[in-house]
């Protein structure tokens, strides 16, 4: 196999609780970066989802619906095995600020233990994202704020939806 015939895929691995537009901007630069990117859905043990895993991916799915070479599927364990199911190069993470930055690069360190093949790359979001988070999207939503600017139409939908707050 020539080199030139390698496919770039990378794994953008998230809870994506719901997804969001800051979440999107990363996506959308690794699909212009990367032939393959792999939105992988994980079920976080240390939190209590809003949205089963199926939601999630079906929200992420109609969100990323305009980029042919971003497929979301789900995350059942080690990112770093499914990174290399997949044949990934990269894992790529948005990293917001420096509050995100301890915790990203300890599981970019072991990751890199684990599979050192596979590196993390990061991309800082476009400054009207830098302080989004889903957390804060459902904590804003929940009481009544407005939030349709921060997540797509579909994910506002749902979410209100979820709140109970149509």
């Amino acid at each position: 196999m020539n080199k030139d015939d390698l496919q770039r895929v990378v794994v953008c691995p998230g809870s994506f609780d719901p997804i969001t537009e800051g979440h999107l901007d990363v996506i959308r630069r690794a699909s212009q970066m990367f032939d393959k990117v792999y939105v992988a859905i994980a079920e976080d043990p240390g939190k209590v989802p809003m949205f089963s895993v199926a939601e999630r991916m079906e929200m992420a799915g109609e969100a990323c619906a305009d980029l042919p070479n971003v497929e979301v599927d789900s995350l059942p364990g080690l990112v770093v095995e499914y990174a290399r199911q997949r044949r990934a190069v990269a894992l790529v993470k948005g990293l917001r600020a420096v509050s995100d930055f301890d915790r990203e690069m300890q599981m970019a360190w072991m990751n890199r233990q684990l599979a050192p093949q596979i590196y993390t790359v990061f991309l800082v979001p476009h400054p009207d994202y830098a302080f989004l988070s889903s957390s804060l999207v459902k904590e804003v939503a929940g009481r009544g704020g407005d939030v349709s600017r921060f997540v797509p139409a579909s994910v506002l939908d749902r979410l209100q939806d979820k709140l109970g707050c149509r």
